[in-house]
């Protein structure tokens, strides 16, 4: 009898530890072809949520549905995902499933915070303003960051993100840039104007419909708002926003520009150079890259054209290059595609004749530092305060780093290189 009672108690303490692992704060990890993707599922109360802080997203909500001895399946509706899992004592295994898309997944108790020293915290020695201003029918919320004793003889930056909505700190996989490079201009005397992009938050339009002019003018929305306060304004962007940066400064719009890991050369030859350097990356062969390469080449070109697009099946190609085409495909039907790729800075940078500074990482792989500063030197006219560098070891991100992969950049603590920093500070400081 003592160990029968034993028995049933045991089953009963499973029990309601099966439910409480049901609850709570549960996290981990999607393996993405090598990538590592957080999702941390908050499942208490009557409203479960979902964040992905690697892309800055967070409350997505989520439909919990309890089943017996521990089973538990999550769906997230506007993402057209699903998890469903089992708990196991201490973990919960599973299978998140997202479009024709299987990947195992195990979540543990809690979330697990990556290490960023370098996140900004107070108190601080600066004042900051949330202020919200108009594009035309588009509002945008953003931080003006002023530095101590202010005053209309003030320089001061918009600072406008890279491609794809984010939020005014450009999160990334727990990163914080723009909130870093803010601070560290706030303390040198700088003023900036950070915003989260359209589509981040609130924009009713449809985001498809956008191209890079239309991000560009939101950010000159911006710099007409520094106008009204300070004497001096200028831009500063990271990847597509350093090319916006470059389109502002060329439209007389700024009297300073600063691009980092910005796009001088064509839309259609970063795309094909990032799709060389992930193939290379893959493991496939040269000659395979190369001839998915020309594939892409002839696509946009047609594209450009308003051409029919060619055939994967014209090409010697394996099944799964041929299906990634199909997408890309269809990804060029979107306007802001069809504008990125016929995108091209070159010649429009003689038309520049503010002071530029233009800054790439030796080991980026999305945005080539070799044909861009190239493009830079070689198009900008004489001006002894431009500076044109290229900054060794760095990446994207301007993320001291190993290989430059994407992969890489969760893993590095390090958000922003401090001697990019100093340089950034050095040239600004110089124009006050």
């Amino acid at each position: 009898m003592v160990r029968r009672i034993f028995i049933i108690a045991a089953l009963l303490m499973s029990a309601v530890v099966s439910a409480e692992a049901q609850t709570g704060t549960w996290s981990g990890n999607l393996d993405i072809q090598g990538n590592k993707l957080t999702l941390v599922f908050h499942l208490d109360g009557d409203n479960p949520t979902m964040d992905s802080p690697d892309q800055g997203a967070k409350g997505i909500p989520v439909e919990v549905e309890r089943g017996p001895a521990g089973r538990i399946g999550i769906r997230i509706p506007s993402l057209g995902a699903s998890y469903e899992g089992q708990w196991l004592i201490r973990q919960i295994a599973g299978t998140f499933r997202q479009m024709n898309a299987e990947l195992p997944l195990t979540l543990t108790p809690g979330e697990k915070r990556p290490n960023r020293p370098q996140t900004p915290h107070g108190p601080f020695p600066y004042e900051t303003e949330e202020v919200t201003f108009r594009n035309g029918s588009v509002t945008l919320n953003g931080t003006l960051t002023l530095p101590e004793d202010h005053s209309r003889k003030t320089i001061a930056l918009v600072m406008v993100t890279g491609s794809g909505q984010q939020n005014r700190d450009e999160e990334i996989f727990g990163h914080k840039p723009f909130a870093v490079i803010a601070d560290a201009l706030a303390r040198a005397g700088i003023a900036t104007l950070r915003y989260d992009d359209r589509g981040f938050k609130g924009y009713t339009g449809d985001i498809a419909e956008c191209t890079v002019d239309d991000f560009a003018a939101d950010a000159l929305a911006g710099v007409r708002l520094l106008r009204e306060r300070f004497d001096k304004a200028g831009v500063i962007g990271h990847s597509e926003g350093g090319t916006i940066a470059l389109m502002l400064a060329a439209g007389n719009n700024v009297d300073f520009a600063v691009s980092l890991a910005g796009m001088a050369v064509s839309g259609a030859e970063t795309l094909i150079g990032q799709n060389r350097t992930a193939l290379a990356a893959a493991g496939l062969d040269k000659e395979t890259a190369d001839t998915y390469c020309r594939l892409l080449a002839e696509a946009f070109n047609a594209s450009e054209k308003g051409l029919s697009m060619p055939e994967a099946d014209k090409y010697d190609l394996p099944d799964a290059l041929k299906q990634n085409y199909m997408s890309v495909k269809m990804q060029i039907q979107l306007p802001y595609m069809r504008h990125f790729i016929s995108l091209d800075m070159r010649p429009m940078l003689g038309q520049i004749a503010c002071p530029v500074m233009a800054l790439n990482g030796t080991k980026d792989s999305q945005v080539d530092h070799q044909s861009n500063l190239k493009a830079l030197c070689n198009g900008l006219g004489y001006n002894p305060m431009n500076k044109i560098e290229a900054i060794d070891g760095v990446n994207h991100l301007f993320q001291h780093c190993t290989t430059g992969s994407v992969a890489e950049y969760r893993e590095i603590e390090e958000t922003f290189a401090p001697e990019v920093l100093k340089k950034i500070v050095g040239w600004l400081s110089e124009l006050q």
